[in-house]
């Protein structure tokens, strides 16, 4: 099988577009077709539907992109633990995370890993979907659950809460809640039933709607919630880790919070001996433990 092909045909099927894919490959138009040719004759099938729009897999198309793609990310990891057999930390690392914790704790405080190390390059995506780590979607994952997938490293990073979270001057305007029946009377801002959240939330917003409230705003991220609160529109719940760095929150029923949810990060056995990785996991623990150290010096 010619390799080169191969990965011409790859980049073709990722781009859905010849033009693109000649441009991403250095190459005219021309000769990426030639080589799709060369390798749908060799092959003796179509690997692609041809229409105004751009390029759509065949089923042929479809099964040799699941193998062209399985082999594209075996490459990159022998690429990744090839550069990091050296003791530099440089290179790209690519960090999945939820949209709350990565916005609201994690981008904050990544300027300190960018001054410690400067040629580093992180790419963060937020999103509440599991990335499937061993197949190289991400590097490195911080979940607000331990993660099933085998062959990953974890580590145990912390405990957070969910509890609620207003404005003083909203509390000053329609009243503290002295009980959890007078949430009655508030409006609830939260994440939105259909949102991927941790189950501990849900059942804590769930507890809080028995008591008939009248007023709601979901949203599909914590980082939304936040915003609604820091505006005065109702009382939030919120996670715990967001109040350090927004000291104007004033906490409401302090005696009312979820259970323990443990934040875990994660990564493919493969890259054990990656620098990137040690220098990632290093630093969000010595953050994790700052964060911590403050917030006990503060209550």
């Amino acid at each position: 099988m010619d390799w080169d092909k191969l990965r011409i045909f790859h980049a073709v099927a990722d781009a859905g577009s010849l033009t693109h894919a000649g441009d991403a490959l250095h190459l005219s138009q021309s000769a990426v077709s030639r080589q799709i040719r060369a390798l749908e004759e060799s092959l003796n099938a179509t690997l692609f539907h041809r229409h105004a729009r751009g390029l759509i897999l065949t089923e042929q198309g479809e099964l040799l992109f699941d193998a062209t793609r399985a082999m594209s990310q075996r490459l990159e990891a022998a690429v990744a633990r090839i550069r990091d057999s050296k003791e530099e930390v440089f290179g790209e690392l690519r960090v999945t995370t939820t949209t709350g914790f990565g916005s609201l704790w994690l981008a904050p405080r990544l300027p300190k890993l960018y001054e410690k190390y400067p040629e580093l390059k992180i790419d963060l995506m937020l999103e509440e979907r599991v990335l499937d780590l061993p197949m190289r979607e991400a590097d490195v994952a911080i979940r607000m659950k331990e993660p099933s997938q085998a062959d990953l490293i974890r580590k145990r990073l912390m405990d957070v809460h969910m509890r609620l979270y207003a404005l003083p001057a909203y509390l000053e305007e329609h009243g503290r809640p002295e009980t959890m029946a007078d949430m009655h009377n508030h409006r609830l801002i939260c994440q939105n039933t259909t949102s991927a959240q941790v189950s501990a939330g849900a059942s804590m917003v769930a507890e809080i709607l028995t008591h008939d409230v009248q007023s709601m705003l979901t949203v599909n991220n914590y980082f939304g919630v936040l915003q609604a609160v820091l505006n005065g529109l109702g009382i939030g719940v919120l996670p715990d880790y967001v109040t350090l760095d927004f000291p104007e929150l004033e906490r409401v029923l302090p005696e009312f919070e979820s259970r323990d949810i443990p934040v875990f990060l994660a990564y493919p056995e493969e890259l054990r001996s990656s620098q990137r990785i040690a220098a990632f996991r290093d630093f969000v623990t010595e953050e994790i433990f700052a964060h911590r150290k403050r917030e006990r010096s503060e209550t």
